[in-house]
């Protein structure tokens, strides 16, 4: 699934997944080699919120990388790398666990550039193997199986807009 709309290359998108009416578009995007939560909806300024990163919602990831990235490398990610679209940088960087050459991170991001999570890790030598994202702000929904989707309550609505910087 590519998380658009519409892909002029004719391959399924997310919005495919769900009923034609009322229209819905993917709210921020995954790369073709990601996947986890993505919202759909129709509300302009809720996508404003959830997108634009001076409201400050942010998105969390679990990244399996190639080998054990050390603490002062995680702390490089929240202080900030230069990557060639300008600096960016991690709310949070921490090592969740490590199986053989490979480790799971967990990186929370305030902004979603194009494939940022992945080249802010391989700028540190820890190329992602595979990238989900777990949460957008408060949602999370670790039942929700990949490609299938679900309403979110109106609580979950509310909890995004208040998630939101003044």
């Amino acid at each position: 699934m590519i998380s658009t709309a519409d892909d002029p290359q004719g391959r399924p998108t997310v919005v495919d997944l769900v009923p034609p009416s009322p229209r819905v578009y993917p709210v921020g995007r995954l790369d073709a080699d990601s996947e986890g939560l993505l919202l759909l909806t129709n509300d302009g300024e809720l996508t404003n919120l959830v997108t634009h990163p001076r409201h400050g919602i942010p998105k969390t990831y679990l990244a399996r990388v190639q080998g054990v990235p050390a603490r002062a490398r995680l702390r490089r990610l929240i202080d900030g790398v230069d990557l060639d679209d300008g600096p960016a940088r991690a709310m949070e960087a921490r090592l969740i666990d490590v199986h053989g050459d490979e480790a799971l991170v967990r990186v929370v991001m305030g902004e979603g550039r194009k494939r940022e999570v992945r080249r802010m890790l391989d700028l540190l030598g820890h190329p992602v193997v595979s990238l989900v994202r777990t949460a957008i702000g408060p949602l999370s929904d670790r039942n929700l199986a990949p490609g299938t989707w679900r309403r979110l309550s109106m609580d979950e609505v509310r909890a995004l807009y208040a998630a939101a910087a003044p």
